[in-house]
């Protein structure tokens, strides 16, 4: 190998390589900045906001970051707490953004099967008591 090409080599490396970091990097800031987006619309008492901001933070996935399951928390907590007020509209917005985000953020694989799965229950389950109304 001559050295122009491992020059040529070394260079694409390094400069895919930073291409990596810096996606990375951006993407997680976003994260953290929808999940602060959701937490500060939580805090006003905005529904839609909060939602918006915590299915957004998911969208962001980053694998291992702490946030992705506290912002599935919040979403889930927006469910039942729906639930709990009688407001079965808002309790299945909650539950269908959650459930989304994770299809959402489908690399290799598809994250948060958990959350999938108990989102598919309590939405097959509030389905039918929102067309009762």
């Amino acid at each position: 190998m001559t050295e122009r090409v491992r020059y040529i080599l070394l260079n694409g490396v390094v400069i895919v390589v930073l291409c990596g970091l810096l996606f990375t990097a951006t993407t997680w800031w976003r994260l953290h900045q929808q999940f602060a987006l959701g937490e500060a619309a939580l805090q006003r008492g905005d529904f839609t906001g909060a939602v918006a901001g915590y299915e957004s933070a998911i969208h962001m996935f980053v694998p291992f970051d702490p946030t992705i399951e506290q912002a599935a928390r919040q979403l889930w907590s927006l469910g039942e707490q729906s639930e709990r007020q009688g407001d079965i509209a808002r309790a299945l917005i909650a539950y269908r953004a959650l459930r989304s985000s994770f299809y959402a953020a489908h690399w290799l694989k598809t994250p948060g099967q958990d959350w999938i799965e108990r989102c598919d229950e309590k939405i097959r389950a509030l389905v039918p008591l929102l067309r009762e109304r």
